[in-house]
């Protein structure tokens, strides 16, 4: 008499799935662990980034800032000039330090529609622009709107994935008590 079992068999994982799972929980022992350290660098170019700019502009004097608005119609550009500069900087420390990120993204991200659509969309979407080439090398144009969108989803990023790892809106967090991290 033949019988005809059913067998049973488990499926295991590849031996380098398990490594990696191994060791990915243990460096980062939850999901947020990992999207907070990984979300530092994006936030640290972006601060650096408004804070290179507002200085940029501060170096040269807001007013000089000023005379360019002027030429582009922008009301009252020696007042949006300093507004503009102060904004960068304060902007760009805040991002830095990782501090109040949400509140000071959205002036910022403001700050890059109306540069976007005021200076940069009429040169298209390529952040580099050649257009001509010399003997000492390329000539490059003024910059599209490409620069302006990563600015822009980056800070939205940062946003929306609340206090990044070594920010003090984290600490600032944690001290409170809530479980965000």
């Amino acid at each position: 008499m033949s019988t005809n079992l059913l067998r049973v068999t488990t499926l295991r994982p590849a031996a380098s799935q398990v490594y990696v799972d191994q060791f990915s929980s243990k460096l980062f022992r939850r999901r947020a662990d990992a999207c907070a350290i990984g979300l530092l660098p994006l936030r640290m170019v972006i601060g650096y980034g408004f804070l290179a700019h507002g200085l940029a502009k501060w170096n040269r004097g807001p007013a000089n800032f000023g005379k360019l608005l002027l030429q582009i119609g922008v009301p009252l550009p020696t007042a949006t000039a300093w507004v503009v500069t102060m904004l960068e900087i304060v902007g760009g420390l805040a991002l830095l330090a990782g501090v109040l990120v949400a509140i000071v993204s959205i002036p910022l991200i403001v700050s890059m529609l109306v540069a976007m659509f005021t200076v940069h969309l009429r040169y298209g979407f390529s952040a580099i622009n050649t257009i001509g080439l010399t003997a000492n090398g390329p000539v490059f144009g003024p910059p599209g709107i490409e620069v302006n969108l990563l600015y822009i989803a980056g800070m939205i990023a940062l946003v929306v994935a609340g206090p990044s790892a070594l920010s003090l809106d984290r600490w600032l967090t944690k001290r409170a008590g809530d479980e965000f991290v």
